[in-house]
């Protein structure tokens, strides 16, 4: 007899999954049952929230759901800060959780990991939550998941199976697989936008994260209309050191003022959120008045007005309206004036202590091109998503906008090493925000995961402490003792060095990619 754990594995790879973030529990022991002999690859995060940011990093570096098995309870509770982060990014992730037995749900029987209304609460944060009742819904459940993530604005789904249900017998049940792809946007919206484009002047684009698989066509349409490209954290890397590219935050003056002067505003996989575009908080930013949008979700395009409106996938929207418009009748170099007037006074506004923390991160770039960098909410990666370019698209993300989970960056380092092995990966974290899931460097380790850690040691949360010596409070609670990172990481047989001077970064990232090993670079900082 094939069990409903059991089928959940076969059905899993049926849909292409290779990797697994978990940790098993008494109440998930049957969805394990079938694992052993499966092509699918399970990594062992110290805590459920590793679990949930190592299928984010995963889901972000690979373009491929994100997937995490956890426990009833307490493992799915855990799971939900990375879920948060995931649904404030749009990250495809697939969580899947055990429940109590069926007959106890909703009794308050004092059961083992019970909660009064797990799936409502799941509810909350997920796209959708599904409770499986019978072997013959889990084919269906599955294929609405990933028929979600590859046709609309992705984010966190979340399925769970009672532990009556697990041990049901489940055979002959097959993968029901679908072909789902995002809507083709509307001829009509096509035609209006090639005509706001052909008598626009001064036009912008602003580039999202929806648009970081885009970038050829992307680069197409900048040059087409001679129209720069601002580009958000998460757009980061598109368009590396082209003339057009403006790899600055729209929370700057200087970038403001470029989308002041522009004409025509074509906003490409972005959902103008305030992390990106006021960032200060100061309420400066205000919405186009003649805006194309593009995105692939409805609910997303209804939340603000646009003049018109396009739900398509970024690239194939693009696509459509470059064949619109037809080729230019003359070459638009106004468009690059503008966009390197954009980058000098967008650079220029950097604090002295902002520039050099944005030339650490390049140093990083430039020691190992093509690297992706995954960073946390630390001083640093502040300062690069106010100001920085990337050189590998979807290659710099981080939890320091939208959700602004601490902690998210070692673990989701983890997967997007798992995800994307051949390319290098840095995890630049804090002391402080290490210390929140510092325990997956033994998950690093146990994946062979080759993942640098990056530490900006800073003794204390500099950031925080400088947001309230801002408003004039008095810091409190900031300056929380970090350990010997070093030693730490020896403790679990990686290898760890400390610097004491960011020029030595450079020569430091080149021999720890050297090891192929998992490895820690301390940076301690005034």
């Amino acid at each position: 007899m094939t069990t409903i754990g059991e089928a959940l594995i076969s059905l899993l790879e049926a849909h292409g999954v290779d990797t697994v973030f978990g940790i098993p529990g008494v109440h998930t022991v049957e969805l394990y049952r079938g694992l052993a002999r499966s092509r699918i690859r399970h990594v062992t995060p110290r805590h459920e929230q590793g679990a949930g940011f190592m299928a984010d990093g995963y889901a972000r570096a690979g373009g491929r759901p994100g997937v995490a098995f956890v426990i009833t309870g307490p493992g799915l509770t855990n799971t939900i800060t990375a879920m948060g982060q995931a649904r404030a990014d749009s990250v495809p992730m697939l969580v899947i959780s055990g429940v109590n037995a069926t007959p106890t749900l909703g009794k308050g029987l004092g059961f083992l990991h019970e909660l009064p209304d797990q799936r409502g609460m799941m509810e909350k944060v997920a796209l959708f939550s599904q409770c499986i009742t019978e072997a013959g819904e889990l084919p269906g459940a599955l294929a609405r998941a990933f028929a979600l993530f590859s046709s609309s604005r992705p984010g966190p789904v979340h399925i769970e199976i009672p532990t009556d249900v697990m041990v049901k017998p489940a055979d002959g049940i097959a993968a029901e697989l679908s072909n789902a792809a995002p809507p083709a946007a509307a001829v009509s919206a096509i035609a209006a936008a090639a005509s706001l484009c052909a008598t626009a002047r001064l036009p912008l684009i602003l580039a999202g994260g929806g648009a970081k698989r885009a970038e050829d066509a992307l680069r197409r349409l900048a040059e087409r209309l001679g129209a720069p490209v601002v580009e958000t954290t998460n757009a980061r890397g598109l368009l590396h050191r082209h003339p057009l590219c403006v790899p600055a935050s729209p929370s700057l003056k200087a970038v403001r003022a470029l989308m002041g002067e522009a004409d025509l505003v074509i906003a490409a996989g972005t959902e103008f959120g305030p992390t990106d575009y006021d960032g200060y908080g100061d309420g400066g930013f205000v919405l186009p008045a003649n805006l194309i949008r593009i995105d692939i979700g409805a609910d997303q395009l209804a939340r603000r007005p646009a003049t018109v409106a396009i739900q398509a996938d970024c690239a194939e929207a693009i696509e459509a309206l470059l064949a619109a418009l037809g080729s230019a009748d003359e070459d638009r170099e106004d468009g690059k004036n503008r966009a390197a007037a954009a980058r000098k006074a967008a650079r220029a506004e950097l604090t002295p202590v902002h520039a050099a923390q944005v030339h650490a991160v390049e140093a990083i770039r430039d020691a190992l091109p093509g690297a992706i960098i995954v960073g946390d909410s630390t001083q640093p990666v502040y300062a690069a998503n106010l100001y920085y370019d990337h050189d590998r698209p979807g290659g710099w993300f981080n939890a320091a906008t939208g959700f602004g989970a601490l902690g998210y960056g070692p673990p989701a380092a983890v997967g997007a090493a798992l995800a994307m092995p051949d390319a290098p990966v840095v995890c630049l974290t804090g002391d402080g925000g290490f210390q929140f899931t510092l325990p997956e460097l033994g998950a690093a380790l146990d994946a062979a995961a080759p993942v640098i850690f990056v530490v900006w040691n800073n003794r204390g949360y500099r950031e925080i402490e400088t947001s309230m010596l801002d408003v004039g409070v008095e810091p409190v609670g900031v300056s929380p003792a970090p350990p010997d990172f070093c030693k730490l990481a020896e403790a679990y047989g990686i290898g760890a060095e400390r610097l004491a001077d960011v020029d030595a970064l450079p020569l430091a990232l080149k021999r720890a990619r050297a090891t192929g090993l998992p490895r820690v670079i301390e940076i301690t900082v005034d």
